[in-house]
């Protein structure tokens, strides 16, 4: 953790609506002037998508069916957690883009698919703010968590997280729903391992639950709205928290623990600014006043 150089990292799994909450930070760090480095997770996949598909069926054919991109061996932990380190120390970094479209691809200048370029992050900037699957992992000597002064995680309940990933990967990757039910099944023990731990390590979890029966989400006609679904957010030390405040600002908001507010889903917008807004100008402010 740095006062000079803080650090946000939004940890959620594939599906989760990490990018949606990094739209909201956006908001908050452009209303108040806060000049933000932005890294993406998928650029620290160890493979580009050609690359993993070979891997992939390399660890198939030695009876391998549970690779995949949320552990260690596909991903560069290392490289992260070195970022994470350079620039809580001194303000910069390397890292790179993963090009996921065309329209990314007409900015970046690469296929689809692959990878730019390592380049310094740029300087001077305010904070750094990660997105992806890993911003929190702890993994043997790898411990990203350290070095990030506000770790916020976004995760569904795991059913809803399938009828996420299911409706997503059918409509706009052309997947089946055999073939998304085998990538879940493939993906369990990493995300077991290494996805869920994160968010123990998190300051702030953001966990949307259904109002209607998901029981079955392999069958599941259509993702459940905000407003078919309520949002637990928990806080890991709720010392300082002005529970009273949010709860006469947010309609229909209660407390479920001495820890935790349950929100209307369709009221997360203006909870994450009202929660995140302060704790970021803290961040800013401390570095200021230390420079």
């Amino acid at each position: 953790m740095s006062i000079h150089h803080p650090i946000i990292s939004v940890t959620g799994s594939s599906g989760a609506g990490t990018t949606s909450v990094r739209r909201i930070f956006e908001q908050i760090f452009r209303r108040e002037d806060v000049a933000a480095a932005y890294i993406e997770g998928d650029a620290y996949h160890r493979y580009d998508r050609a690359e993993m598909k070979r891997v992939m069926a390399e660890e198939a054919a030695r009876g391998n069916n549970h690779y995949s991109h949320f552990g260690p061996d596909s991903n560069l932990f290392e490289e992260l957690e070195e970022t994470f380190r350079s620039y809580a120390q001194t303000g910069t970094g390397q890292f790179r883009h993963y090009v996921h479209d065309d329209k990314e691809a007409a900015e970046y200048g690469g296929p689809p698919g692959t990878f730019t370029a390592w380049e310094p992050i740029p300087t001077p900037t305010d904070l750094l703010f990660y997105e992806g699957l890993h911003g929190a992992v702890v993994s043997g000597n790898i411990d990203v968590a350290r070095y990030a002064d506000l770790k916020i995680g976004v995760v569904p309940v795991i059913n809803l997280e399938w009828i996420q990933k299911i409706h997503r990967d059918r409509s706009h990757r052309g997947y089946s729903t055999e073939a998304v039910t085998d990538t879940i099944l493939r993906r369990m023990p990493d995300y077991v391992n290494y996805i869920c731990p994160q968010f123990t390590h998190t300051d702030i979890n953001f966990q949307r639950v259904p109002t209607v029966d998901t029981s079955n989400p392999f069958i599941a006609r259509w993702i459940p709205t905000a407003d078919e679904s309520i949002v637990v957010i928990r806080f890991k030390s709720p010392r300082g928290i002005d529970f009273p405040y949010l709860l006469s600002m947010i309609s229909g908001s209660w407390m479920s623990r001495a820890n935790s507010i349950v929100i209307p889903g369709g009221k997360l917008d203006i909870a994450m600014q009202l929660i995140l807004t302060p704790m970021i100008l803290n961040l800013v402010e401390k570095k200021r006043r230390a420079a």
